[in-house]
């Protein structure tokens, strides 16, 4: 049985074993180098401080991870957030990302974010195709802008809005603020366990 729960940082080996191939094998990030685990700690306590970063395993192993973080530092974008999914290869095709994106949506909306992204390495289709099955639309083609494995990659933005755009009220409440037992969880699959 899969089960989805909320990340510790007893985690972070495992999701750098799973985001380390990402980095020294792919442009789907641009980073070059993989971080040390004190480095990824860091980042993983600064991530969630503000977001939700959500877990996958079975049979005691991680399949995959996500999570929520600011787009963006300014305060006026307080209210956007940036999507991040990485899944072992074979846990892709399974159905995912979309429930780790269905998850982090609700529970973006819950914390009080409108809006929500999803940067894509341009070539990769199959997560192009992704976003635009779940509602996401593309805003923008920044082309060539980065320089990975010995060619240049566009990024496509993708776009959602959990609301009409209007005034937004009190900035979005931190992660660790929250009580998630109200989250809806219909409409996912049959087997799967989630405990947040």
């Amino acid at each position: 049985m899969v089960r989805i729960r909320l990340a510790r940082e007893s985690d972070v080996p495992g999701i750098l074993d799973i985001y380390g191939p990402y980095i020294l094998n792919t442009p789907i990030t641009f980073e070059y180098t993989v971080p040390t685990a004190a480095d990824f700690t860091n980042r993983f306590r600064t991530i969630t401080a503000v977001g939700p970063w959500l877990v996958a395993e079975e049979a005691g192993e991680l399949l995959g991870y996500a999570y929520l973080d600011r787009a963006f530092e300014r305060a006026a974008y307080r209210w956007a957030a940036d999507l991040s999914v990485y899944l072992r290869p074979e846990a892709a095709g399974k159905g995912l990302g979309r429930v780790f994106y269905t998850l982090l949506e609700r529970m973006g909306a819950m914390q009080g974010y409108q809006v929500l992204y999803g940067l894509v390495t341009s070539e990769n289709e199959t997560s192009c195709r992704f976003h635009e099955a779940m509602g996401y639309r593309l805003t923008a083609v920044l082309p060539d802008c980065g320089y990975k494995l010995g060619r240049w990659h566009g990024v496509h933005w993708y776009e959602k809005r959990l609301c009409p755009p209007g005034d937004p009220g009190a900035f979005p409440k931190a992660a660790p603020d929250m009580d998630w037992s109200a989250l809806c969880l219909e409409g996912l699959p049959d087997g799967w366990e989630v405990a947040l």
